[in-house]
């Protein structure tokens, strides 16, 4: 199996590549090659993809959309070919129609809804800041399916908690596309999305411990 992790220069993904190639360990049977490139060749050539995000949506997507036929190749891999697509924090972010962060740009659109900054009340301006950084749980009790019940496998009912870094969120316009929710400063907010094959989660797996690795297998064996 080819794994390729989309490299557009949004920051250091090393902890991405890393974690993959840790939980592909775990899988000896799927002889899983990992691979880090912007390639149009890499891209149509994975079995499964890879979208991650660090900094601003609009420094992100403007980025992604610089590399020459890299959204068109993306495009085609994911929404006509149907292949599973990973999108971590900004990653999931750029799945969405439309951004606001920075003045505002337009996503891949592939999951309908918008990107807005976390609102935090008078109330949690104490003890609530931005970005939200650190440890939360998640509920994946939103949305079910074989392939959400196979993504959160040992996951169960119960919250888990994954590492976050980010001050914008995910509003999706259908909540069909829900499958994880975090509480933060009094309000429910969309941690992880699920459209078909297109998966995302606000929080970084690779940065959340043994949890963190075992969505990431999770995702290796879908």
């Amino acid at each position: 199996m080819n794994v390729t992790i989309v490299d557009y220069y949004s920051g250091n993904v090393s902890s991405v590549l890393n974690s993959f190639k840790e939980a592909a360990k775990y899988k000896p049977d799927l002889n899983i090659k990992i691979k880090l490139s912007n390639k149009l060749e890499d891209i149509k050539n994975a079995d499964k993809l890879v979208l991650p995000g660090q900094g601003s949506f609009k420094n992100c997507i403007n980025s992604l959309k610089s590399i020459d036929g890299l959204e068109e190749a993306l495009k085609e891999q994911v929404q006509i070919k149907k292949k599973f697509i990973l999108g971590i924090c900004v990653g999931m972010q750029m799945f969405a129609d439309y951004g606001e962060e920075d003045g505002g740009s337009e996503g891949l659109g592939w999951i309908s809804g918008t990107v807005k900054k976390i609102k935090i009340s008078s109330e949690f301006q104490e003890t609530c800041k931005l970005p939200h950084i650190g440890w939360n749980g998640v509920g994946f009790y939103v949305v079910r399916g074989p392939i959400a019940d196979k993504f959160t496998n040992g996951f169960g009912a119960e919250d888990k908690h994954f590492y976050f870094v980010h001050s914008y969120i995910f509003h999706p316009k259908d909540v069909d596309n829900l499958l994880g929710e975090t509480y933060y400063a009094g309000q429910k907010f969309t941690s992880a999305v699920i459209k078909e094959n297109i998966i995302g989660t606000q929080f970084h797996p690779e940065k959340s411990g043994n949890d963190g690795l075992l969505m990431i297998q999770n995702f290796l064996t879908l």
